[in-house]
C-alpha cells in the first residue's frame, strides 16, 4: 500500500515538475529577446504574460509608424507601457506619452508548452480620443487584461496601443498630414504579431481582430483596407463599423484650421509646417470634444477627430471596400441601449425620474441629427418613431425613444448596413449579427434601461470572474457564453464550434434570413431571432437617403 502511495506521489510531483516547466521562457522576435512572467490560473493551468513589447519604434510627428530599431540583451516584458498622448477625461491636461507603440500578450499553458494557438488581437475603443491596451484599473485590476478570455477559450490574446486625438487622426485634407496615424499603428501592430506569433505559440494564419466603440469601427477599417490583404482571417466590431457617422470626418481641412488656431498657427500654406513643430501637449490639448451638448447640438457631432478617406489607407469611401473583407469572417453586433450615452449628454433629464422630458426634446434632437437633410427629413423621421405613442405618450415614452433615436442613427442602423454589406459580398467569410441586452448594473438608471455602450467589455474580459464579489451568477453566464462564442469563432469561424460549450446554437446573418443571436444572461433556442429593427434600418438606409442633401455654403 505504502509503494503504491510512493507511486502516486511521485507521479504527481513529476507531472507537476513538468508543468511548472510549461513556460516559454526567453521568447525571440524580429527586435531581440524578450522575457516576461509565468502565473498559476489553476489546476495545471499557467499564463505566460508579455508586457509592453515595442511593435514599432517611437513615431515621427504626423509621421506612418516605422519597424522598432531593436535590442540587445533580453527586454524584461513585465510592465504595462505609458499610453499614446491623449487628453484626460477632464480635457483639461494630458497624460500618456509619443513612445507608445507597445504590446502585451497573454499565452495560455498546460501541462506542455501550447504551439499553433489562435490568436484574438484588441483594439480599444475612446472616441478616438482616449483609451489604452491595458484599458481602465483599479488597483491591479485591469479591464483589457486578456488573461481570462486566453484561460477560458485556450487562445492567445493581444492588446495594442495606436495614437489618439490630434496625433492620431489630424488631417489636413491633402498629402500635408494625410492623416489616420492611428490606423497605421493599428496595421503595424497587426503585421507585427503576423510576423512574430509564431514564437509565442501562435498561428500567424489564424489571426482575429476585434474591438468595441471607436476600436470597434476600426475593426472594420482594417478588414476593408487593401493594406491587411492577408494578415487577418477574422474580426468582431463590438458597438461600431465604419459607416457610422461619427467613423470618419469628411471636412477634415475644416478641423485642421481650427487646431492650427487653437496653437497659433496660420491657416495658409505655412499651416502644416507649423503643426509638425508644435509642441504635441499643446496639440492634443487643442483636440478635445466639446461635451456641453444638448438636444439641438448633439455630442456625436464634435467627434471631428476620427479617420479619413485619404486615399492610401482608406482609398474610397468605406461603403465600397467590403469587397477586401470577403474571405474575412465577420461578428458585428450592437448593445441595445448603446446610444444611452449620447442622449445622456444631450438631455440630462432622461436619467432623472423626477424630472420629465418635453417631446419638444425629442423633435429638437431629431432634427439636429438630420440636419443635413433638412426641415422634411426631420419631420420625417419624428413622424417614424413617435408614430407608436398615440394620443398621450407616458415620460417613459419619451426618454426611451430619444435613447432609440440615438441607438438607431449613432450604432445599429450602419452595423446592419455594414452586415449586409459584407454578406452581400462575402466568398468564404461568414457573416454574424448579435444584440447584447444584458441590462446595466449602475444602480442610478432608469428601471427600463437596457445595456448601455461599452456594457459587454466586462463580460468579454471576464470580469465576473476575476472579481466575483462585483457580479451575481447570472453575470458569470454571460461572461461565460461571451467568451465562448467569441473564441470558438476565433478559432474554426463559427461560433458555435470550437473548445467551448455554448447555450444555443448561432445561425449565421444573410441578406435573406436576417438572424441575429440576442446575448443576455437568458440565452435559450428564443434567443436566435431575425429582423433586428428592421423597420428603422429601412427608414434611414433607403427613406432617409432619399431626401436631397442640403449644400452648406
Amino acid at each position: 500500500m505504502m509503494k503504491a502511495m510512493l507511486g502516486v506521489l511521485i507521479t504527481v510531483a513529476l507531472t507537476l515538475g513538468t508543468a511548472n516547466a510549461a513556460s516559454l521562457g526567453v521568447v525571440y522576435t524580429e527586435g531581440g529577446m524578450v522575457q516576461g512572467k509565468n502565473n498559476g490560473v489553476g489546476l495545471l493551468r499557467y499564463m505566460d504574460v508579455f508586457k509592453g513589447i515595442p511593435f514599432a519604434a517611437t513615431p515621427g510627428r504626423f509621421q506612418k509608424p516605422v519597424p522598432h530599431p531593436g535590442w540587445d540583451g533580453v527586454l524584461k516584458a513585465t510592465e504595462y507601457r505609458k499610453r499614446c498622448m491623449q487628453v484626460n477625461l477632464l480635457q483639461n491636461d494630458i497624460m500618456g506619452s509619443e513612445d507608445c507603440l507597445y504590446l502585451n500578450i497573454w499565452v495560455p499553458q498546460g501541462t506542455t508548452v501550447s504551439i499553433n494557438l489562435p490568436v484574438m488581437v484588441f483594439i480599444y475603443g475612446g472616441g478616438f480620443l482616449m483609451g489604452g491596451a491595458q484599458g481602465a484599473n483599479f488597483l491591479n485590476n485591469y479591464l483589457y487584461s486578456g488573461e481570462e478570455i486566453a484561460d477560458r477559450g485556450n487562445v492567445i490574446v493581444v492588446t495594442l496601443n495606436y495614437r489618439l486625438g490630434t496625433l492620431g487622426f489630424l488631417s489636413s485634407g491633402d498629402s500635408g498630414i494625410p492623416g489616420n496615424y492611428g490606423l497605421w499603428d493599428q496595421h503595424a501592430g497587426i503585421a507585427w504579431v503576423h510576423r512574430n506569433i509564431k514564437a509565442f505559440g501562435g498561428d500567424p494564419n489564424n489571426i482575429t481582430i476585434f474591438g468595441e466603440s471607436a476600436g470597434a469601427a476600426s475593426v472594420n477599417f482594417q478588414i476593408i483596407s487593401p493594406k491587411n490583404n492577408g494578415l487577418i482571417r477574422r474580426a468582431i466590431s463590438q458597438s461600431g463599423v465604419a459607416l457610422c457617422p461619427w467613423a470618419v470626418n469628411r471636412n477634415p481641412r475644416a478641423y485642421a484650421e481650427e487646431i492650427a488656431k487653437k496653437v497659433g498657427c496660420p491657416t495658409d500654406a505655412n499651416m502644416v509646417s507649423c503643426l509638425k513643430i508644435t509642441d504635441p501637449k499643446a496639440l492634443t490639448l487643442a483636440g478635445t470634444v466639446h461635451l456641453s451638448s444638448s438636444a439641438t447640438e448633439p455630442v456625436v457631432h464634435n467627434l471631428a477627430l476620427s479617420p479619413v478617406i485619404d486615399g492610401d489607407f482608406i482609398p474610397d469611401d468605406p461603403g465600397n471596400l467590403f469587397h477586401n473583407a470577403a474571405e474575412i469572417d465577420y461578428i458585428a453586433g450592437v448593445n441595445d441601449m448603446d446610444g444611452h450615452i449620447f442622449a445622456t449628454l444631450d438631455i440630462p433629464s432622461i436619467n432623472n425620474a423626477l424630472v420629465s422630458t418635453p417631446v419638444k426634446d425629442v423633435r429638437s434632437l431629431v432634427n439636429a441629427l438630420t440636419q443635413d437633410k433638412g426641415p422634411e427629413a426631420g419631420a420625417a423621421t419624428f413622424q417614424e418613431y413617435t408614430i407608436s405613442w398615440g394620443d398621450g405618450p407616458s415620460d417613459n415614452d419619451i426618454k426611451k425613444t430619444i435613447v432609440e433615436v440615438e441607438t438607431d442613427y449613432i450604432f445599429l442602423v450602419p452595423t446592419q448596413a455594414a452586415l449586409y454589406l459584407h454578406a452581400d459580398l462575402a466568398t468564404t467569410g461568414r457573416t454574424y449579427s448579435y444584440l447584447f441586452s444584458e441590462p446595466s448594473r449602475m444602480p442610478v438608471f432608469p428601471s427600463w434601461m437596457g445595456a448601455d455602450h461599452a456594457d459587454d467589455l466586462q463580460y468579454v474580459f471576464g470580469k465576473p470572474f476575476t472579481t466575483p464579489l462585483g457580479y451575481f451568477p447570472r453575470h458569470r453566464d454571460v461572461s461565460k457564453y461571451m467568451i465562448a462564442y467569441w473564441t470558438n469563432f476565433a478559432r474554426t469561424g463559427d461560433p458555435n464550434k470550437g473548445e467551448s460549450r455554448v447555450p444555443v446554437a448561432w445561425p449565421q446573418f444573410t441578406s435573406t434570413g436576417h438572424q441575429f443571436l440576442e446575448i443576455n444572461n437568458r440565452i435559450n433556442k428564443d434567443s436566435v431571432k431575425q429582423m433586428l429593427r428592421t423597420r428603422f434600418v429601412y427608414y434611414w438606409t433607403s427613406v432617409y437617403t432619399g431626401f436631397p442633401t442640403i449644400q452648406k455654403n
